[in-house]
């Protein structure tokens, strides 16, 4: 069974940073197309930050290019999202995805019907 566990969100000060990691079981991240989505009530799920595994190439939305990172350690089989300057509009749950196809490079970055496993969430709050 694939399981996606995210952890490392919290509570931030504009300005402040965090990390999130994502740990997978029952598949290998280096496989695949692996990315960061966030969902805020109101407003639709929203892509951040993708990695391919095939050749280590990342694409950002413009929200947070320059301050977020996504990164990977395949030994630890985890995924990582490296956020600095946080603002209150970063406020959101956090999701890591695979797109265990690895079609989202042709078919859409962020087009999160593309991935097909995901996991449980962790709160990000960024207070003004």
């Amino acid at each position: 069974e694939v399981q996606l566990v995210e952890s490392g969100g919290g509570l931030v000060q504009t300005g402040g940073s965090l990390r999130l990691s994502c740990v997978a079981s029952g598949m290998r991240f280096d496989y695949y197309a692996i990315a960061w989505f966030r969902v805020t009530p109101g407003k639709e799920r929203e892509g951040v930050a993708s990695l391919s595994s095939r050749d280590g190439t990342t694409h950002y939305a413009d929200s947070v290019k320059g301050r977020f990172t996504i990164s990977s350690d395949f030994a630890k089989n985890t995924i990582y999202l490296q956020m600095n300057s946080l603002k209150p509009e970063d406020t959101a749950v956090y999701y890591c995805a695979v797109d265990s196809h690895d079609v989202s490079a042709s078919l859409g970055h962020f087009n999160y019907k593309l991935f097909d496993y995901w996991g449980q969430g962790t709160h990000v709050t960024v207070s003004s």
